[in-house]
């Protein structure tokens, strides 16, 4: 299958370099552009299936970027395509909608075949910055103060249940199944919780849960009482 790809890189010997490896390996790349205002309208105009973003820029950040990409709902998944292997650039990516985070010293098969996994639906990230990724999921950050507002006080009971289950990773239909809801009910529920926390993708309000300690339903339930 021939994707579609945009490239947003300022960095002009990297982006014709990134475009011909892509292109020998049978991707399609429809623009590759140096800045922001040039990245926002031919993703706009040319509707392509992935955009590559580095996450360093200047003037307009790559999250910056991101987030405003995301904005849109028919956005194509966005990877941050980087140097950075630093945890907090990881999971403030993900936070803001990425659908990958990938490094720039990726070996040509394995970057070409992470974009093909992310257009398919999965969340990709480079396999050096697994074990950075683990660490966020396993760890735990300390209750806020008391008489401190945390961020998932604004979430109902329900609420609360269903973004334990997303931070376990289960799909909208399986969230219905263990909760006895339909899975559109869930739907609804998950756009509620993505506008409350201020995230854009499910994806990063599950970061953001795991990073707070949820990870099971038993989680949500401790912080009802």
């Amino acid at each position: 299958m021939t994707l579609t790809v945009t490239i947003i890189d300022d960095h002009t010997l990297f982006r014709e370099g990134l475009q011909g490896l892509l292109e020998r390996h049978g991707l399609k790349v429809l623009d590759s552009v140096g800045d922001a205002e040039a990245g926002y309208a031919v993703i706009s105009e040319r509707r392509p299936e992935i955009v590559l973003l580095d996450l360093r820029l200047p003037q307009t950040g790559g999250l910056e970027i991101l987030r405003k990409l995301k904005e849109d709902e028919e956005c194509p998944p966005v990877v941050m395509l980087t140097t950075s292997d630093e945890e907090q650039d990881l999971i403030e990516a993900l936070r803001s909608g990425a659908s990958g985070y990938l490094l720039k010293d990726m070996e040509p098969d394995t970057l070409v075949m992470a974009l093909r996994s992310i257009v398919a639906g999965e969340t990709v990230v480079a396999p050096s910055l697994t074990p950075a990724l683990a660490r966020v999921v396993q760890g735990r950050e300390p209750e806020p103060p008391e008489g401190e507002e945390g961020p998932f006080d604004v979430l109902t009971p329900r609420e609360s249940e269903i973004l334990a289950l997303l931070a376990e990773g289960l799909s909208n239909r399986g969230i219905g199944n263990n909760l006895g809801i339909s899975e559109g009910t869930v739907k609804v529920h998950v756009k509620a919780i993505l506008r409350k926390l201020g995230v854009t993708s499910r994806v990063a309000a599950a970061v953001l849960a795991v990073e707070h300690g949820w990870g099971s339903r038993k989680s949500a339930e401790d912080r009802e009482d």
